[in-house]
């Protein structure tokens, strides 16, 4: 889970190193949970193209796969009302400036024109504001680009060739699984493992003295903000989705303890960040009374801190990470750890808001977080 530090490795390429790993960790966990939506995308985006050159004769069927690709995209929040919005948006945008193209031409006022029609004809069928925008851009697309439309004799070619490509889209969003649990479930394990990774390296640096390791445990954590920010906006949207759809109801108590997780998990990187700049000063100063401990001490955290990125992942329940996590609590009393340095004693005390964050995101009342540590 760490990467190797190399104690005579200059620090901006010890930083680069470290905020290119945390960038390919995090590609490779988004193209894990993008990899399906992306195949059903570019299968129907190419379904379409067949459909429309084999089935309806149009030699250059470019808005179908167009249609169908912008409809799906490549996210697994497919709600049935969202890819109709983009696709029926598409095929009005399309429909329309074919019109004006073969009717009035194209230029400036006639870019105005379409816009301005398809634009209220759009809000006049339905609210969404993604079914606007897409017919304003495909409208503007045909007429600016009449080419587009010169290789199709007739004024509604373009038109069914997007019609084409929204259906075949609805088709997979209705056929696909929808479990609006999914994608931030994913999004929870990645972020979560991000601060267990961070909580390793500060762990090492920590035992050993090394400040080489404690310097990459906070360039680690900075560099895992997207991760966090991701989930908090994936929960968010499921949040969302439970009070419209029917699949998000049945889960709407595992959406919302979701995102209040990521509330948690995201001041637990916060104080995880504070923690190795403090760890960072006390290390290069030499106070090694107790930090021993104190790094077998985190390093037990981020073991726990792995088990809550698995019990999320996976929906299940959160006890034995609590009690995971209640043991380390139990040993936070920074008399015990480090009776002779308060400067490290102050390490224990950030450590233990950090454990109080986790056990809250694991599902602890407040409370119960913090009557679990040791009284000072």
């Amino acid at each position: 889970m760490s990467e190797a530090t190399t104690p005579d490795e200059p620090g901006f390429r010890r930083a680069a190193r470290v905020q290119v790993a945390a960038r390919v960790r995090q590609g490779r966990a988004r193209v894990r949970t993008s990899f399906v939506p992306t195949l059903q995308a570019a299968v129907a985006a190419g379904l379409s193209w067949a459909l429309a050159y084999y089935a309806l004769g149009h030699e250059f069927p470019f808005f179908a796969p167009v249609c169908a690709w912008v409809a799906l995209g490549f996210s697994a929040d497919r709600q049935v009302r969202r890819v109709a919005e983009l696709a029926v948006g598409v095929a009005i945008g399309v429909g329309l400036g074919d019109l004006v193209v073969h009717v009035i031409g194209s230029g400036p006022w006639q870019i105005a024109l379409v816009l301005f029609v398809s634009a209220t004809l759009a809000r006049f069928i339905d609210r969404g504001a993604v079914l606007t925008t897409q017919a304003g851009v495909q409208a503007i697309v045909i007429v600016g680009l009449p080419a587009l439309s010169a290789s199709g004799s007739s004024p509604l070619g373009r038109w069914t060739d997007a019609l084409v490509g929204g259906v075949v889209a609805l088709g997979v969003a209705a056929l696909s699984p929808d479990d609006p649990r999914r994608r931030p479930r994913a999004q929870a394990r990645q972020a979560v493992l991000e601060l267990a990774g961070m909580l390793d390296v500060l762990a090492r640096g920590l035992r050993t003295g090394s400040a080489h390791d404690v310097e990459d445990a906070l360039i680690r954590g900075r560099a895992s903000q997207p991760a966090l920010d991701d989930w908090r906006e994936g929960a968010a949207n499921a949040r969302n989705l439970a009070r419209v759809s029917p699949a998000g109801r049945r889960h709407r108590d595992e959406l919302g303890a979701l995102g209040a997780s990521a509330v948690y998990v995201d001041r637990a990187m916060r104080n995880a960040r504070v923690l190795a700049r403090r760890s960072l000063s006390v290390v290069e100063a030499d106070h090694d009374r107790g930090l021993g401990e104190v790094g077998g001490t985190l390093e037990q955290l981020a073991r726990a801190t792995e088990s809550l990125a698995g019990s999320l992942a996976v929906g299940g329940g959160t006890l034995p990470t609590r009690r995971e996590l209640v043991a380390v609590a139990e040993r936070l009393d920074p008399f015990r750890l480090a009776p002779d340095d308060w400067q490290v004693q102050s390490l224990v005390l950030l450590l233990r808001s950090l454990t109080v964050d986790l056990l809250e995101a694991a599902g602890a009342p407040g409370g119960e977080a913090r009557e679990a540590l040791p009284e000072l």
